[in-house]
Formats: structure tokens, C-alpha cells, sequence
């Protein structure tokens, strides 16, 4: 398979991205805008603390501001960013999947997982994706854009929202971690993606509380936006998307490996791990006779003991195949095996929890479907 070209830069043009939201604004922006408005600026916030505090995106049913400028304000700061096209569930009600529709028509989704001792939501940071991996829905449809900040960060706000109204199944809740693996590739959109990221981690009326450890930024291997990431200050974790040990079958499977070989993007992950103190850990689609080999087991332990040592843990996915795709999850002994040899090699690894997959969980596979 040709190399597929890629974008030159981690940050795409700005194009049909949606009016500004609160949530797009510091605190300092937020003042601004509240001043620009007409209103004092103490009304900053409160806008503030109804959004990320109470959860609240209806400037209408925000009763500390005056009946007079809640219109005005909803205008102003809270367009509606995303609505629902619909939910659906599985595994007991313990799984949702929700399909967005942007305010341009662009399609997009999140997950919502609970288990008994916690509750996931992975979110999505562009509207399709560049990357072009060809096992990935997302990547074969291609990128349409990035999302905003604000895109991002209501992802969240809504579905916290959710779990604390009891409107899903299994009643009351409380979002406790956020993984940007959802639909593209949080790197190639840094700036919205970091910032979505602060307002996530920082506590009301600044952002949404949630521990910076309970947090994963995934990533194929934008080796030079890793090292970047790791300079902002941030103990997010850091989740690369290796799926290969070999820089050969690596070109096909994941094409930004053309750009930035195996070897730089753990380079990169060191320093990750020794700026932050965390554990990265290494995300492997397992595909049936395609990167299942215990050789390829061997040898991504050797290079991942070698470049991280204790710094990393391998997170095997079995694959959640699409309709009519070629690939395939490996067999059952095939994964254990495979599991069996990284963890003889010095490295942890463990098989991730499948969920969702007679729900088109599969990222993008939902929004292909609409």
C-alpha cells in the first residue's frame, strides 16, 4: 500500500468552525466578552460557574442572571454547539453511544461507558480523520474539519450532565475519566485539544474538575506534538497508538510512520514520561494474521523495555472489525499468547474490556452509517 500524504502541520486552517462559545474563552476572554456584552463583568463568573459548575448550557434556565440579558447572552455565548441525532446502547444499558450532528451538519460521536468503579467517556476532537489508518472506520472516511475547543469540552459537559440527572441507564452517576479516543487524531488539532484539555482538569469556575490523571490523549505518532504536549505542564496520560513493532508493516498500518519512524515516536514517549512521571501506555489493535505474530510480541516487548523500561504499559484491543472490512480480531489463544510473551518480555499488558461492538462502537462507524 503507497504511503498516504499527510498534513504538513499539527494544527489545521480554521474552516466552518462554529460561532464561539464560552467554553472557547479564558478568563480573561470571558471578561471581555461579558464587558463587550454591556454587563459587569463579575457576570463572567457566573457564566462561568453555571457551565462548568452546574453544568448548565441553557443561558434561559440560568436564574442568577437578570430575565432581561439571558437572551442576549444565550446568543452571545451559548450557541447550541451540538444536538443529538440519537443514543444507542448496549451491554445492559452500561454502554452509549451517542451520534452528534454540529451546527454545520457535521457528524461526529462519543461513548459512554460505566463500569462498578467508574464512568468513561470517550469523546472525538476532529469530525473524521487524516490519518488514514486502514483498519480505522474514522480513517477511512477521511477528515472533514477540527473541532472547536468548545466542541470538544460540551462532549464532556453533556454527558457529566447526564450521569448526574440519571437521564442514562443505571441511574445516577459521576464522569469520572475522559480518553480523546474517539473520532481523528487529538494532535493533529494541539491547540483546541490542550485547551479543551485545561478546561476539563481545572476546577469550577475554570473547567469541569475532573482529575488530570483520569485523563488520556491518544495519538499515532506526531512525534514533535508529543514533545510538545509534554512540555505544557499537563500529567494528562499519554496513550501512542503503536500497533506494530516493525517500521515495515508500520507504514501500512499506520501511515504517519512515513513521516515518523517507530524509533522517534518512543524517543518522543521517553521524554513524555520522564517530564511528566507518567506511564505511557501503547495502544495494539490486534488483527488476525496481519501484526498477531509472537515474534512481533517479542520484539515490540525488547524495543518498549528498551526505550521506556518501566515507563509503559501495552493495552491490547482486540479489533472491533467493520462491516466489510478485511480485517479481523485474532483468536482468543492468539491474544493470549500474544499477551503471554510481552509480559515475559518485562512489560505489563493487559487486554482491554470490548464494549459496544453490536453498536457500531467502532469509532466512526456510527457516523458512516448516517
Amino acid at each position: 500500500m503507497a504511503p498516504t500524504a499527510l498534513p504538513l502541520v499539527f494544527d489545521a486552517p480554521r474552516r466552518g468552525m462554529p460561532a464561539t462559545h464560552l467554553a472557547d474563552l479564558d478568563a480573561d476572554q470571558r471578561r471581555a466578552a461579558v464587558v463587550e456584552l454591556g454587563l459587569p463583568a463579575f457576570r463572567a463568573d457566573q457564566l462561568a460557574r453555571q457551565y462548568y459548575g452546574r453544568l448548565q448550557a441553557d443561558a434561559e434556565k440560568m436564574t442568577d442572571l437578570p430575565a432581561s440579558v439571558r437572551e442576549k447572552v444565550g446568543a452571545a455565548l451559548f450557541p447550541t454547539l451540538l444536538s443529538p441525532v440519537k443514543h444507542v446502547a448496549c451491554d445492559g444499558g452500561d454502554t452509549r453511544k451517542t451520534l452528534w450532528r454540529a451546527g454545520d451538519g457535521t457528524l461526529l460521536e462519543s461513548v459512554l461507558m460505566r463500569y462498578p468503579d467508574r464512568a468513561t467517556l470517550c469523546i472525538s476532537s476532529q469530525a473524521g480523520c487524516g490519518m488514514a489508518c486502514p483498519f480505522c472506520a474514522t480513517g477511512q472516511g477521511g477528515l472533514q474539519r477540527n473541532l472547536s475547543t468548545a466542541e470538544i469540552v460540551d462532549q464532556v459537559r453533556s454527558a457529566a450532565a447526564d450521569l448526574r440527572d440519571g437521564v442514562v441507564e443505571g441511574g445516577e452517576g459521576r464522569l469520572s475519566n475522559v480518553v480523546f479516543m474517539g473520532m481523528g487524531e487529538p494532535l493533529a488539532n494541539y491547540k483546541r485539544v490542550v485547551a479543551a484539555v485545561k478546561r476539563i482538569v481545572s476546577p469550577a469556575p475554570e473547567g469541569l474538575g475532573l482529575s488530570q490523571r483520569s485523563v488520556t490523549v491518544s495519538t499515532v505518532g506526531l512525534a514533535p506534538a508529543i514533545r510538545k504536549l509534554a512540555d505544557e505542564g499537563l500529567t494528562v496520560t499519554l496513550a501512542v497508538s503503536l500497533h506494530c513493532p516493525d517500521d515495515e508493516l508500520r507504514d501500512t498500518l499506520v501511515p504517519v510512520n512515513n513521516r515518523w519512524s517507530i524509533a522517534e515516536v518512543l524517543d518522543a514517549a521517553r521524554y513524555y514520561a520522564d517530564t511528566t512521571g507518567r506511564r505511557v501506555s501503547i495502544e495494539y489493535a490486534l488483527i488476525r494474521d496481519v501484526n498477531d505474530q509472537p515474534w512481533r510480541a517479542d520484539l515490540l516487548a525488547k524495543k518498549l523495555k528498551k526505550a521506556l523500561g518501566a515507563l509503559v504499559h501495552v493495552n491490547l484491543i482486540p479489533l472491533n472489525p467493520t462491516p466489510g472490512s478485511e480485517w479481523d480480531a485474532s483468536p482468543k489463544p492468539v491474544e493470549e499468547e500474544f499477551v503471554r510473551r510481552v509480559r515475559a518480555g518485562g512489560v505489563s499488558c493487559t487486554v482491554r474490556d470490548t464494549r459496544g461492538q453490536e453498536i457500531a462502537a467502532a469509532c466512526g462507524q456510527l457516523a458512516a452509517e448516517n
